[in-house]
């Protein structure tokens, strides 16, 4: 097996499964951003029908695929996409940020409960060490793809 690419794979499918819980609260409505720790604010706007929580929402989403894409990429499984390496290399910093440093976000976003930070930030964690994984092996062979 190619060095890396069992680590991008998972990885892929780990940041595609996040687009796809997001994309599950906008067709959930307000209870299940509340579930999912988005906040009362959130939660509240979708209940009136504001376009904001699925724009938001949609953001994120497209996001989390398109960083699920690029991992497919480096793994092989679809087309060498642009900046490969260093998309990832991106990719795994913000992850591992975002899992690492919670507790500077949570005074941007006081709406959200203790437990999203955790599950979330260890989600994140995860994920950015999965990514971290194979990209570390990975790095030299995507140099020449």
């Amino acid at each position: 097996m190619t060095r890396g690419r069992t680590a991008l794979l998972l990885a892929g499918a780990m940041s595609l499964t996040a687009a796809i819980g997001h994309l599950a609260c906008i067709a959930g409505g307000p209870r299940w951003y509340l579930a999912m720790g988005a906040g009362e604010r959130m939660a509240a706007a979708a209940a009136q029908g504001r376009w904001q929580p699925t724009l938001v929402t949609l953001a994120i989403a497209a996001l989390l695929a398109l960083w699920g894409l690029y991992a497919w990429s480096g793994a092989g499984l679809i087309g060498r996409l642009p900046l490969l390496r260093w998309a990832l290399a991106g990719v795994t910093t913000v992850y591992l940020a975002r899992g690492l440093l919670f507790v500077p976000l949570q005074a941007h976003f006081p709406g959200n409960s203790p437990a999203f930070w955790y599950v979330s930030s260890a989600i994140c964690a995860a994920i950015g060490l999965v990514h971290l994984a194979g990209l570390w092996q990975a790095w030299p062979r995507l140099a020449g793809r």
